[in-house]
């Protein structure tokens, strides 16, 4: 990737950046010592990771990482409102690319209820996925992805009530977000943890690769924008972001 642009590190905010090949393993020993620094603390540790593509070679560099699996609990960042074993379900495609090798011993908290239909209300699913994520604890390491349209978790810029799930001040912890226009690939409602539910992890990595995403990155490196919600994780100083960039 060759861009005259490159972000630098600052408060709060640390730039790792490692070549393509090296992204996965490195983000992945990582993630796995800080999972075992806090199993050493206290007993077990939090590990909350979106779903999509993006993160799919860095779950199957993850699962090979020696670690005491057993007390790992694993939480979702945002999840589709379609039954567990559905094909676009993010709890499938972690149990699928995550949950294998010495990670198949983690336990997975799962944001949808029921593996069977029909579900609930997206909002009803969505304090239900509360619930489970207040009881799993705190995120020790939370794994964040990006669009090239500036989104995260399921925080998209179009989104109805977009405002309250980006209020820092909002109690809840999940809310359902549900799109006049879906994406063709996924066109279902949405169950995300709010960004005050994501800033309360105690670090936040967000691993980025590609020239479009690196571009979307430099718009939100320094403004606070609606329209690009990755920019609220960017632009506070409540929880350490590092951000891992393939170049």
């Amino acid at each position: 990737m060759t861009n005259a642009w490159h972000p630098e590190s600052r408060d709060g905010l640390t730039v790792h950046t490692v070549s393509p090949a090296e992204l996965n393993v490195r983000l992945a020993q990582d993630i796995a010592q800080r999972l075992a620094a806090a199993i050493q603390a206290r007993g077990f540790a939090v590990l909350s990771v979106s779903g999509g593509k993006s993160p799919v070679a860095l779950f199957e560099a993850l699962r090979v990482m020696a670690i005491d699996w057993s007390r790992v609990r694993i939480t979702l960042v945002d999840e589709r409102c379609v039954p567990r074993t559905h094909p676009d379900s993010n709890a499938l495609l972690v149990q699928t690319h995550l949950l294998q090798d010495l990670a198949a011993q983690a336990q997975l908290v799962f944001m949808v209820a029921s593996s069977a239909t029909p579900l609930g209300s997206p909002a009803a699913q969505a304090k239900a996925a509360g619930m489970a994520l207040l009881a799993a604890g705190t995120a020790d390491v939370l794994v964040l992805g990006m669009g090239t349209d500036g989104h995260t978790a399921s925080l998209f810029p179009e989104a109805p009530n977009l405002a309250e799930a980006l209020d820092v001040r909002n109690t809840q912890t999940c809310v359902a977000i549900e799109l006049e226009h879906p994406p063709a690939n996924a066109p279902y409602p949405r169950i995300t943890q709010t960004l005050a539910q994501l800033l309360r992890a105690r670090h936040i990595v967000l691993p980025l690769s590609g020239r479009d995403k690196l571009q979307t990155l430099q718009r939100a490196w320094d403004v606070l924008n609606p329209a690009l919600p990755i920019s609220y994780v960017l632009q506070q100083t409540q929880t350490p972001v590092a951000l891992w960039l393939a170049h």
